[in-house]
């Protein structure tokens, strides 16, 4: 079983990063992701934060795009097409095809978030021109293009003299040479003055990728149970779909909570139920500083469920409910404390896989109940 297990990891992920979609939308991204640098420069005095902020957007955006793209392919497309019904028929479980497809598509996925975030690194190490004056940053570009450069060079070499797939071999030539031109250009400064290379290795936005690559994974685990069912297309708009409304949980369902428990306590406050409580936030930035945060809050001395009407208490389980169904993507998205300088606990990132492993592994046994009944046949 482990080895049917094996096999159809390697061949979901080789046939998941052969895809040309899958190139396309990486080329594209990268420009958009290297115009963030110009563009960032219209900002009054928040050029970088604004870089940061459009680079991990893209990156997270075109994930989600690939995410239903990939799983489509890699999945719908062999129940439309019938293939599947080729590797079902043989001694292979319905539940290790579905796992198998799973992790191949998540480990391609893994590699072009890398991809872009190498690149994206590379921008950021070059920081933002907010004047003419300002020089470039010209180990960044020298390394970057060479590497690049180097990657498609030789992804032709072997397309044209060993017949390999040149899609693949693009990703997989160019990935390493670009992690390796961001790690040769962090140790110079603009004009090649060598600096200290832990100035440039940013440890807070390593953090941030790793919670991204959670919420990508997650992604994955989605677009592949709605591939059992539903076809290219509609993969494609439920998962971005679900995307968006998961970056919106918080707006769509926990501020609706937060209203109703509000309104709750301020009944029970009137009831005289409360008692007040000092809560104590400590917020440690980047630079070493720490804020300490001290306010007095209400709180019911009974539980507020006890003060809802019969249609309140429903409708506030109703957003309970849908609130941890729904995935929260937004738990993941760590870009405004990095924007804020604020420092990234690495208990919350823990936190964060556990949540996106749970949640995958719900998902995807939602995809196996889901393809057992379906007919492939």
């Amino acid at each position: 079983m482990f080895q049917q297990l094996l096999a159809i990891i390697r061949n979901t992920f080789f046939e998941s990063v052969r895809q040309p979609v899958v190139l396309v939308v990486l080329i594209g991204a990268s420009l958009l992701i290297i115009l963030s640098n110009p563009l960032s420069a219209f900002t009054m005095d928040e050029n970088q934060r604004m870089l940061i902020d459009i680079g991990l957007a893209t990156i997270f955006m075109a994930a989600a795009l690939l995410s239903g793209f990939i799983a489509t392919s890699v999945l719908g497309r062999e129940i439309a097409n019938k293939t599947a019904l080729t590797v079902i028929s043989k001694p292979v479980g319905r539940p290790i095809f579905v796992l198998g497809k799973f992790l191949g598509v998540s480990l391609a996925m893994m590699l072009c978030t890398l991809f872009l975030f190498f690149i994206f690194m590379l921008v950021e190490t070059h920081a933002v021109q907010e004047t003419v004056r300002d020089p470039l940053h010209m180990p960044v570009i020298i390394f970057g293009v060479g590497g690049v450069l180097i990657g498609w060079a030789a992804a032709a070499w072997c397309n044209y003299f060993y017949n390999m797939v040149f899609t693949s071999s693009v990703i997989f030539f160019t990935t390493p040479l670009l992690l390796l031109a961001w790690l040769l250009a962090i140790n110079f400064g603009p004009d090649f003055s060598t600096r200290s290379m832990a100035l440039g290795l940013k440890p807070d936005l390593w953090l941030a990728i790793i919670a991204m690559m959670m919420a990508i994974l997650m992604m994955c685990a989605i677009a592949v149970a709605i591939s059992t069912r539903a076809g290219q297309l509609m993969t494609i708009l439920l998962t971005i779909g679900l995307f968006l409304m998961g970056l919106l949980s918080d707006s769509i369902f926990l501020s609706e909570i937060k209203q109703m428990e509000a309104h709750w306590l301020a009944n029970a406050k009137e009831q005289g139920l409360t008692t007040q409580e000092e809560i104590i936030s400590i917020i440690n930035f980047k630079d070493g500083e720490t804020e300490e945060l001290v306010k007095m809050v209400d709180v019911s001395s009974v539980p507020l469920t006890d003060l809802a009407t019969t249609g309140e208490y429903a409708q506030y389980w109703a957003f309970i409910i849908g609130y941890d169904v729904l995935p929260n993507f937004q738990v993941m998205w760590l870009t405004d404390a990095l924007t804020q300088g604020i420092s990234i606990p690495l208990g919350y990132v823990w936190e964060s896989i556990l949540y996106a492993l749970a949640y995958s592994i719900a998902a995807i046994a939602a995809g196996v109940i889901l393809f057992q009944r379906r007919e492939v046949g």
